[in-house]
Order: C-alpha cells, then structure tokens, then sequence
C-alpha cells in the first residue's frame, strides 16, 4: 500500500522482508544511509529520543505568536484589562490537545490530514474542504503582511501601503534563504521573536500588575462590554488556526520511527511533550502581552499620548508599551521582532499551503511559486485597507482575518477528531473515551459560539441598518442562506460515517507477526516502507526527490 501522491516506494524506516517474523523486524536496524535530510529515531527506550523528535511543535507554535495575536492581545489587554485572558488559557489548553491528535494522525498512519481527507470524501466535498482550506491560509498570511508593514514603517519610515507591497519580496528573499541552512535561519528567528517575549516578561517587573487580577481573568470567565464576544472570537481564531492541524500532522513525518507499537506510541507521548512545551513559552508570550497592555492602557498615570495610543492600539502604536525597559531602542527592538514574527509564520504558513495542496490534489508547486500566489491574495485587501483605512483599519482587517480563522476551524477540526477517533485508521491507537468526549466538547463550543456570534451580528446590522425594506429582504435571504449552507456544511462532516480504512500501521502486533508468517510480502513493504521523502523535499528546498510544477 502507498501513499497517494507520494514519492516511488523506498526503504525508509525498517529493512525487511516478507520472510522475516515480526520479532527480528521490530528489532531490525534503521537503514543505513537514506540520502534525504529525516531524523533518525533510535531504535531504544531512552529519554534521549525526545531531542529526536524536537522541531514540529515549535515550527507550528511560530503560529501562537505571529503578528496575528500580538494584535489582538493588544486589542484585549487595552480594551479589557485581564478579562479576556482566560480566552487565551482556554485556547492554548485546547490547542495542546488538538496539535497532538494532529501528531498522532500523522504518526500512526503515516499520511497527514489533507491526504485522509482526499482518500475519506468525495470528489466534491473534498474540493470544498480544500478552498476552504486556502481561505484560511489566506486569511493566516494576511495579519503575516500587515506584521511585517507596520515593522518595515516602523523601522525604516516606509508608508503602509509600500509596505505592504514589499512584504512579497521579502518573504521570496527570506525562502531563498533557506538553502543555505533552513535550521539555522529558524533559529534566527526564534531568537529574535523569544527577545521581544523577554522583554515583555521584564516589562511586567515594571507594570506591575496585579496578580489577583491576572487570575480572575485567568480563571473566571466573562464577556463585559461591547464588542467582547468579537475579540473572543478573534483571540480564539489567532490561537488554533485550522492550517496548523494539516501542518503538523505532515511535519511529524520528516522523522524516521522505527515501525514497532511501543516505538509509535513513545513518538506520539514525546510529540505530546513537546508540543506542550512549545505551547507553553506561546501561552507565556501571550500572557504577558496582555498583562502588560493590560496594566499600562489601564494605568492614572498614563500620558495624554499614551492614551490616544490605547484608545486606538494596533502594532504600529505599540512600542510605546516596551519604553520602560528598552528605552528610545523600544520602537526599532519590537520592529525587528515583529518582522521576524511575520516572515517566521510565512514559512510555516507556505510550507502548511503546500502540504494542503499537495494532499487534497495530489498537486505540488515549487515554494517560491507557492508563496507567491498566496501573497498576492493576502496583499491585495491588505493594500486596499491601508490605503483607506490607514494602520487602524489595517488593525481591524487582522481581527477581520482572525475571525475567519475560527469560523473556518471546524472544517479542519471534525475531519482530524474523526479520523483520530476511528478505529479502522488508527488501530489500538484511536483516540479514549475520555479524549474523544474532550475533543468533541471542544469543537463544540468552538461552533456553537461562532454560530452565536454569527447570528447575533447579522441581526443587529439587519435592525440597524438604514437601507430600504428591499435591499434588507434580500441581504437577510442570502444571509441567513448562507448561514444554513454552513450548519449544512458541518452536519455533513459530524455525522458522515468513516469509510476508508487505514491498514497501514493501525494493525495490532499479532496481526503484523501474521502477515509476515504468512509470508505477505506485500503488506510488509507497505508497513515498513513509506514513501515519505516528499515531506521533507518539501521543507527543505535543497534538497529535492520529487518533481515539481
């Protein structure tokens, strides 16, 4: 068996053959030389493997600190305080949760997300998914060019609006980059984003705020004030973005796991570990801009400039939050880690837009290309916003884009409980009771308060809105139409029934140990060798073994 779209079969994890028992496979060595840039998985029981598996939870947790939820950690802490940082405890918690079901998919069955969902549905749900999927990514990589503007004004004076049209260039300098070390470059980065994080963390020492304040909004939840239940929603949508789910279930496959029930189950408990790791420095990061914002915007000794500046706060006031510690360098130190927050979650973002591609259509497009085509559509509603609507409706479009992302979630998020849930995909391996109700409470409230809050909206503006009875009627039809068309949408997914089954390494050990007996050379090939080699060319642009278009 092979996976669909994927490089010709080769020896990757385990060499074996059809004569051998399943005792000397498990035990067999790892292949010697693989001419591909994978991480070997040793083949012992240590707590030393868990550096093995160090990388994809913190390429995806690039994401829960991108430009994205630095905006609307502002927006939350000026316009709440410290109400709404239970959103963000909450959101990282259920994020933990999903990333590592997102891991697991990837792990158990070797094929991520987007794969499952092109053999699992039809023709025509299975293109939705996708275009769905794209908007997402879309609506990811719009906050990644507003970041990198407001970073590029901030730094070197450019106009918003130029700025935007250079964040294309960029992010193409920024991927050719990647071929003279992508491991290092990434390191870069984090340094420069864990620098701007430090520097919140020592603001704090500053602002003081209060810690039986911060844990009220830690631990009792609460919407006052208008527009709450919006920037809920918004920090929701920056903290489990639906392209995450499909990236990490492709990156976990650039590792090299010896194909053993133990050994699987040891990859998905240290992807867990690190994932809640990563997630934690995020929710840290996350915490203290709120907390900081928070204090400051909420501060009698605030100046009448710093006041104007909470009034209306969006990245390109922000700096101004920093000036304790940082001084007159707090506007050009948080520009720089802005613009490597952006051009960071770019990479993730064009690396989760080729797998998405790559696994709903079989299709595959060069990076450079890739990135292109999505920056165009993510620059084209962020020019037209910051030649009107100036930085603060370039703000706005980020919360805009935010809430895209959680409305869009659960057509990420049922296909991965699903799939994690089912026994014919993952084997001894699916989800427990105890998780699955978890999960599924999740996404539950996730859909029931975009629904709410969707419906709610709607209605205020058809009451409000000062356009005649006709254009009223009509808007209302089409709304509410479009409302129906989405409950339809995840109805579908929730009680459509699995029916793909995955033999592929969700079969118990004796099942394993009786195929090889029996001497089924070609279910052995299937399980011992995945043709995974594309997951990484695809990371790694130098080093290419597949064709591309």
């Amino acid at each position: 068996m092979s996976v669909n779209g994927s490089a010709p079969v080769q020896g990757q994890f385990i060499v074996g053959n059809g004569s051998q028992g399943l005792s000397n496979a498990s035990n067999a060595p790892l292949i010697e030389s693989t001419g591909s840039d994978q991480i070997l998985v040793p083949d012992k029981r240590s707590w030393k493997n868990l550096f093995a598996y160090m990388g994809p939870g913190f390429l995806v947790s690039i994401a829960y600190i991108d430009p994205g939820n630095f905006e609307t950690d502002l927006q939350a802490g000026a316009q709440y305080k410290y109400g709404l940082l239970w959103i963000i405890l909450v959101a990282s918690c259920a994020a933990l949760i999903i990333q590592s079901l997102a891991a697991n998919l990837g792990v158990v069955t070797g094929k991520h997300l987007a794969e499952h969902c092109r053999a699992e549905y039809p023709r025509v749900p299975n293109f939705i998914l996708w275009v769905i999927a794209e908007i997402a990514i879309v609506a990811c990589d719009i906050p990644e060019v507003i970041g990198t503007a407001f970073a590029l004004n901030m730094l070197f004076r450019i106009p918003l609006w130029v700025g935007v049209l250079l964040t294309g260039l960029s992010t193409l300098v920024l991927l050719a980059l990647q071929q003279y070390g992508v491991r290092k470059l990434e390191f870069l980065i984090a340094f420069m984003v864990f620098t701007i994080a430090a520097c919140f963390f020592a603001e704090i020492g500053y602002a003081k705020p209060r810690s039986s304040e911060v844990l009220e909004g830690l631990f009792v939840p609460q919407l006052k004030g208008n527009g709450a239940t919006g920037l809920a929603i918004s920090l929701l949508g920056a903290m489990v973005m639906p392209h995450n789910l499909f990236l990490h279930s492709a990156l976990v496959l650039s590792r090299k796991i010896p194909r053993s029930i133990h050994r699987i189950k040891e990859a998905c408990r240290f992807y867990a570990i690190e994932s809640a790791f990563a997630l934690l420095v995020a929710f840290l990061i996350n915490l203290s801009v709120i907390s900081v914002t928070g204090s400051v915007c909420n501060s009698s000794n605030l100046g009448v400039e710093d006041q104007m500046s909470c009034n209306n706060l969006d990245l390109n006031k922000a700096s101004f939050l920093l000036k304790n510690v940082l001084g007159s360098w707090s506007s050009k130190l948080f520009a720089i880690a802005l613009l490597a927050s952006g051009q960071s979650s770019t990479i993730t973002g064009t690396y989760a837009g080729q797998y998405v591609m790559q696994g709903f259509l079989d299709l595959r497009l060069q990076p450079w290309l890739r990135n292109f085509l999505t920056r165009c559509l993510a620059i084209v509603p962020s020019l037209i916003v910051a030649i009107i609507g100036g930085s603060a409706g370039a703000g706005k479009l980020i919360i805009i884009s935010s809430m895209i992302l959680s409305f869009e979630l659960p057509f990420a998020l049922i296909p991965l409980l699903k799939f994690t849930n089912s026994k014919t995909k993952m084997g001894s391996h699916a989800n427990s009771t105890w998780i699955s109700v978890i999960t599924w409470i999740i996404g539950s409230l996730i859909m029931v308060i975009n629904n709410y809050y969707i419906v709610t909206s709607f209605v205020k503006f058809l009451l409000r809105s000062k356009l005649g009875i006709v254009p009223v009627t009509f808007i209302g039809i089409f709304g509410f139409s479009g409302m129906v068309v989405y409950l339809a949408g995840i109805v579908y997914l929730v009680w459509r029934k699995n029916k793909e089954v995955s033999h592929l390494l969700s079969l118990e050990e004796q099942e394993l140990g009786q195929s090889c007996n029996n001497g089924d050379a070609e279910m052995t090939g299937s399980i011992y060798s995945l043709p995974r080699e594309d997951i990484v060319s695809m990371q790694l642009p130098q080093s290419r073994t597949t064709p591309d278009l």
